[in-house]
């Protein structure tokens, strides 16, 4: 095999590239990019602004704020601009916490949110805050009963995440938002892997709150989107100006706001043939890694998952050493979180599913979008099991499970719990 890695090295070097890492960042559409360049040629205006530039960015960044306001089916006063996904995450935490400190001070959240909620919540943990962490089952999921138990009188918000950004399950937050409303407790999801992908309204989820961003669904990076439900008590995160209805100040970015909507837009509209495309492509990647790679286990719900995302441990190697032959074949993908791909440590998510460190280690997230063809999910099939062996030559762990002294903790045959059966859902 060392003979075909060899050749397919120096291929790659005459290959166009394959991006599987959506789920860190994508590329904006030619759609966007038009529209957004046609804004900063022409409406360059302060929306704040009296005088005929003014009007029309403010006219521009309105129509921007209704349609998304319509593609997800709540008032165009409940959608706020934000700087990105984890500014609206820290909005949401922070000002809730805020503004109800004297009502109280406990917060429910999970132990394999993104960052930027477990990181508020510890920020607010130092201020006086209790946030009580829960834990999932080995698919990812939350059991709704558990946030129910865990609400208290001085709960004043749960905050759960509308699908894992790194191992794609999607969580029952419609179930775990009607039992806040049940208990009158506001109800935050951080939607930002979700929007685009599957079918997004904040109300029917009974959430109060739902944070996104832009660069995840083909729009530029630097532009997002906090949706407050109407008479919903939050604290000004940025004071200054009179933007954003005297919620957020700062001058808002209305080209990257147009294009949020643009991008949107295009979303929706190709929503459920996409994600059946990108399921199925999904599916092909992890049937054809676990048939093709002993030892190699799926992450996450097999079917309550993100239409593009396949994550994969491989034992007895490190994830890191496979990013760097799969980037010098040719293939961008990740470990997991591109906000913590510089740790060493591993994967909280995958801790948090109960994984052994060891294994947790070899991880792998390939994530699929619109540019993602069958030639290349067989490629990279090609590639994979050739990537895997080389390092596992090279590890003295799996020279020690070859000779006996150390047993295989991923059975030969690999790890999924159930078939995989088809993808989300939308009746």
């Amino acid at each position: 095999m060392n003979d075909q890695l060899e050749r397919q090295l120096k291929e790659a070097e005459h290959s166009p590239r394959v991006y599987f890492d959506h789920a860190a960042t994508t590329a904006p559409c030619p759609e966007v990019l038009d529209v957004v360049t046609k804004m900063l040629k022409h409406v360059f205006g302060n929306p704040s602004s009296f005088y005929k530039e003014g009007h029309k960015a403010s006219y521009m960044l309105e129509d921007a704020r209704s349609k998304i306001a319509s593609l997800l089916d709540v008032r165009s006063d409940e959608i706020f601009f934000t700087s990105c996904g984890t500014e609206s995450d820290n909005w949401a935490l922070k000002g809730m916490a805020f503004a109800n400190a004297s009502k109280g001070r406990h917060i429910i959240t999970s132990k394999i949110e993104h960052h930027a909620v477990l990181h508020s919540a510890e920020a607010l943990e130092k201020r006086g805050y209790e946030v009580t962490y829960l834990n999932v089952d080995r698919f990812g999921l939350i059991d709704p009963d558990d946030v129910e138990k865990s609400i208290r009188k001085d709960t004043i918000l749960v905050s759960i995440m509308t699908a894992n950004n790194e191992i794609g399950t999607i969580e029952p937050i419609g179930e775990i938002g009607a039992i806040c409303r049940e208990h009158r407790v506001p109800f935050h999801s951080d939607g930002v892997q979700a929007l685009g992908a599957i079918p997004i309204r904040p109300r029917e989820l009974n959430c109060d709150m739902m944070s996104f961003s832009g660069h995840k669904l083909y729009a530029p990076k630097g532009v997002g989107v906090l949706y407050k439900r109407k008479g919903l008590h939050l604290a000004n995160f940025m004071d200054g100006g009179a933007q954003e209805g005297g919620r957020r100040a700062g001058t808002e970015n209305v080209a990257y706001a147009v294009g949020f909507a643009k991008a949107l837009e295009l979303a929706v509209k190709s929503l459920e043939g996409e994600a059946k495309r990108q399921t199925r492509l999904r599916d092909r990647l992890i049937d054809g890694i676990i048939q093709r790679v002993p030892h190699t286990k799926l992450n996450g719900h097999p079917t309550k998952r993100l239409p593009n995302n396949v994550n994969v441990s491989f034992e007895f190697i490190e994830g890191e050493s496979i990013l760097l032959l799969l980037d010098a074949l040719g293939f961008s993908c990740s470990s997991g979180s591109a906000c913590t791909s510089s740790s060493l440590d591993p994967s909280h998510v995958l801790l948090g599913i109960g994984m052994p460190a060891e294994i947790a280690h070899g991880s792998l997230r390939v994530t699929l979008g619109r540019s993602s063809t069958d030639e290349e999910v067989d490629r990279f099939l090609d590639v994979i099991p050739l990537v895997v062996e080389r390092l596992r030559v090279m590890s003295p762990l799996w020279e020690d499970y070859q000779q006996g002294s150390l047993a295989a903790i991923i059975p030969e045959e690999g790890g999924k719990d159930v078939p995989i059966i088809g993808g989300y859902d939308f009746s």
